[in-house]
């Protein structure tokens, strides 16, 4: 297989003292996975403001400034939209998430994490500025990473109800 001329791999001869000559190629380690785009990036500080904010049982804008006013790091203008969005929000987006909910569960009895995440991608359900595919799985890889092992099936199912709940008009 013939080498990409286009990379060069830094090689260096050395002779042996038994008069062989050994050629060392200089390894590299391969390029890191990426850690997702900049708008997953955003969804992830957004879920840990939604969830701090959740925990405390206190509004969201405070977590959210002292995130900002810290910036380390620094927030991004997407996880703000979503702060801002899931807060402005939040009544009408838990009403329809428990009416998707199955019978014998509650808001109260979801993970927090998971409850987290289908405020978020029901946001961005009803604000339209993302389709509804791409925000239920983002919620639903996102839930994979950061949530129990049946979470990822039982928020792909939620979402997937409140998403034939939402009426076309409204998003």
């Amino acid at each position: 297989m013939a080498a990409d001329p286009a990379v060069t791999t830094p090689r260096t001869r050395i002779t042996r003292p038994d008069g062989t000559v050994a050629e060392l190629i200089e390894t590299r380690p391969a390029a890191s996975a990426s850690r997702g785009s900049s708008r997953t990036k955003a969804r992830k500080r957004a879920l840990d403001i939604l969830f701090e904010a959740d925990l405390r049982a206190v509004d969201a804008a405070g977590p959210l400034a002292l995130h900002i006013a810290e910036a380390d790091p620094p927030v991004r203008p997407f996880t703000v939209t979503l702060v801002e969005g899931v807060a402005a929000r939040q009544v009408e987006i838990d009403r329809l998430l428990a009416d998707s909910l199955v019978s014998d569960w509650t808001l109260d009895r979801m993970p927090r994490v998971d409850r987290c995440l289908a405020r978020i991608a029901l946001w961005e359900m009803l604000d339209g500025a993302t389709s509804a595919e791409v925000a239920l799985e983002q919620a639903v890889s996102l839930a994979q990473e950061f949530s129990t092992d049946g979470s990822a099936t039982f928020l792909n199912g939620v979402l997937a109800r409140a998403r034939e709940r939402i009426a076309p008009g409204t998003v």
